[in-house]
């Protein structure tokens, strides 16, 4: 009895024609080449959003197509400016050159309609460079914040 349980069983294995067959149509399809990718087609924007963003301390370009999807977007500390030199008139030109060059190689920018918001140095600069690079500005538009009604005053002083 001892020597049935410690004996090791015997396992026979016998493989079916069809079985063979399914592991080798397996292995074929695996090894098909993967099916081509077509070029994706260029997307060409004519006419498109420009936002500027200054602020004191930065100065952040986005440009868009007419439905607001982001196609190219830069701003001073990306091109390498660091500091108080990122709120500076020149780091806005530079980003705004950047932001320009990639909308017109890449999506065919002819022209833009511009939105600055903000109080920066950078407001003049950066549509001065769109407009340098054979962007026409169709109109600039401020959308700066204005508030109305002002912060809420102090309580009254108790007597």
């Amino acid at each position: 009895m001892t020597d049935k349980l410690n004996a090791p069983e015997e396992v026979k294995v016998e493989a079916t024609t069809a079985e063979v067959a399914e592991t080798e149509n397996v292995e074929t399809t695996a090894a098909s080449p993967a099916p081509v990718k077509r070029k994706k087609a260029k997307r060409t924007v004519a006419n498109g959003h420009v936002h500027v963003s200054a602020s004191f301390n930065n100065t952040i370009i986005t440009i868009s197509d007419a439905s607001g999807n982001v196609i190219a977007s830069s701003s001073a500390g990306a091109c390498g400016f660091r500091g108080s030199k990122k709120g500076t008139a020149y780091a806005a030109q530079v980003a705004a050159e950047k932001a320009g060059q990639t909308a017109k190689q890449q999506f065919g920018m002819t022209k833009a309609s511009v939105f600055i918001k903000g109080v920066g140095l950078g407001r003049d600069s950066a549509v001065r460079a769109l407009a340098g690079m054979d962007i026409m500005v169709d109109s600039i538009t401020d959308v700066t914040g204005v508030p109305h009604g002002g912060v809420r005053p102090r309580k009254a002083r108790r007597v």
